[in-house]
């Protein structure tokens, strides 16, 4: 007798199908191939428990179970429940006529119950592609997979369940009316609930209102941006509050989003009443201590690292010089190129990578280099600020479009009862800026902000009259700046002038746009 049953597997941040083929002869016999993992393997012993704890009776045949395509690496414990509703089918424990149109994803427990798995929006993604009625997963994935329309979802509790959905029986015989339902999520519904956060607002930052201007302009153009400054001047506070100006996730960013945390078994396990799809920007702060791997991702087992879970959001390094100078280094390509392409021996995985990066850093090792303060003096050598900011290579820099300054909060702008601007006013300017940005870029399905303009599309949209051209030439030379610098003052140069509602760039825009690229690493030294 052979048996088929539908899953998949995840690869990258998508999923690609697998047919479970399951061959039952008479005999007491297992054999599992297809590229399965140790925990692939291990799985036999799970089932056969979960199954003996839940009233069958010992298997009386002899299985030979093929995972295709045996190309593609089966990892994790999530094709227990398929693997067990094959050997159940060959051993007629299980007559269904709907095996070929569910897929089915679960990780077992000893006593049948269904575990959480990760990549379920990928999978259920994949299970609509490929055109099956639905796709049966733990419950605490359901609402998870259910944002995606067009397809049936069914989270369950545990084996029984399953086994009484395919068999078209009740899951309790004393209740025949309680029958097994598809899980609905209500997708506009969480987005205009939780679109914004609420508990961070810019209105709470005193001051600072140089810093503010800037921030604005980065997340008008999704540019790079670092603050340099001394402790306590707020960098990481304004930091935390540039999610709350960024325009809305839309729905095909936040399944993108949700499918990358999906698969890194980040998102919410929720009940199914719920859902774990992620509708505000990421905001992400890894701990200056992080491995490069953990940065950037990869591993043995490749997943998402931290630049790919601040994909369509913000990556936030605090102390940027207190991290590894090759943990830096690595992210120069992916600042570049909006992706992280992971190779090994067997296989290559692909991660979207298109973040906002904001650093912050303090202009010595002691903080207080530059301030006119007599009760914080620095104490840092020559030699110790010039290690300190060596840790910051050139070339990193340089991807950073807008650099910085920022000064201690006078103690008169802290006795301000009237709070500054809000994030809701900002936000405004900013989504207008966006919906030009929009319609520049609107043939364009890579493109959707300055910051992303390739060099062709800066030669057609950021086009200068022949004073401003005199004027960049001049600043080139008198900053010794980089062909990278050029294009990246003339991109924050159109984003300034689309907040400005102004179709050219003009020489006030662009005098701006140079002065966030005058940072002097050698004046901090002295």
């Amino acid at each position: 007798m052979l048996i088929k049953i539908y899953s998949a597997a995840p690869v990258g941040i998508d999923a690609v199908p697998v047919t479970i083929e399951v061959h039952a002869t008479p005999g007491y016999d297992f054999t599992l191939v297809g590229l399965p993992d140790n925990a692939v393997k291990e799985s036999h012993d799970r089932i056969l428990a979960a199954l003996t704890v839940n009233g069958f009776e010992a298997l009386r045949r002899s299985f030979t179970i093929n995972m295709a395509p045996a190309d593609i690496k089966k990892e994790g414990a999530a094709f227990d429940l398929p693997l067990a509703i094959g050997m159940l089918a060959g051993d007629e424990k299980l007559k269904s006529n709907k095996l070929e149109q569910y897929m089915i994803m679960g990780e077992l427990s000893l006593d049948g119950s269904l575990q959480p798995i990760r990549g379920a929006l990928p999978i259920a993604l994949c299970a609509r592609k490929e055109g099956f009625k639905g796709l049966i997963l733990p419950a605490a994935n359901a609402g998870e997979a259910a944002v995606v329309e067009g397809l049936e979802v069914y989270g369950l509790d545990n084996l029984l369940d399953v086994v009484h959905f395919l068999n078209g029986t009740a899951k309790d015989e004393l209740n025949p009316e309680d029958k097994f339902e598809p899980v609905h999520i209500d997708v506009q519904a969480l987005f205009d609930e939780l679109a914004f956060p609420t508990d961070l607002d810019f209105s709470d930052v005193r001051g600072q209102f140089k810093v503010r201007r800037a921030v604005e302009i980065a997340a008008a153009g999704g540019h790079n941006m670092i603050m340099v400054g001394p402790p306590g001047a707020g960098k990481s506070m304004i930091a935390k509050r540039i999610p709350t100006i960024l325009p809305p996730l839309t729905l095909e960013e936040a399944l993108e989003t949700t499918k990358i945390h999906s698969i890194a078994g980040l998102t919410n396990k929720r009940n199914v009443a719920g859902s774990s799809l992620i509708v505000q920007r990421p905001f992400r702060s890894p701990h200056h201590t992080i491995t490069d791997v953990a940065l950037v991702g990869g591993g043995t087992n490749p997943h998402p690292g931290e630049i790919s879970l601040a994909h369509n959001g913000v990556l936030f390094l605090d102390e940027l010089p207190e991290y590894k100078r090759s943990a830096l280094e690595v992210m120069r390509q992916p600042l570049e190129d909006r992706k992280i392409t992971v190779a090994r021996a067997k296989d290559t995985v692909e991660y979207p990578a298109s973040f906002m990066l904001v650093a912050a850093m303090n202009p010595c090792p002691c903080g207080h280099y530059g301030e006119n303060n007599p009760a914080h003096p620095c104490t840092c050598t020559p030699a110790q600020i010039h290690r300190y900011l060596a840790k910051i290579s050139g070339p990193l820099l340089d991807r950073i479009d807008i650099q910085c300054e920022i000064e201690s909060v006078p103690y008169e702008q802290l006795r301000e009862t009237q709070p500054g601007e809000s994030s809701a006013v900002m936000r405004e300017r900013v989504l207008k800026a966006r919906k030009v940005q929009h319609e520049r870029f609107k043939h364009s399905k890579l493109v959707h902000c300055n910051a992303i303009m390739n060099s062709k599309m800066v030669r057609q949209y950021c086009a200068l009259d022949e004073e401003c051209d005199k004027l960049l030439e001049y600043s080139m030379s008198k900053l010794g700046l980089s062909a990278r610098a050029y294009d990246r003052i003339l991109k924050v140069a159109r984003t300034i002038a689309d907040l400005e509602g102004s179709g050219n760039i003009q020489k006030q825009h662009l005098l701006e746009a140079i002065s966030y690229r005058s940072l002097d690493r050698n004046s901090w030294g002295g």
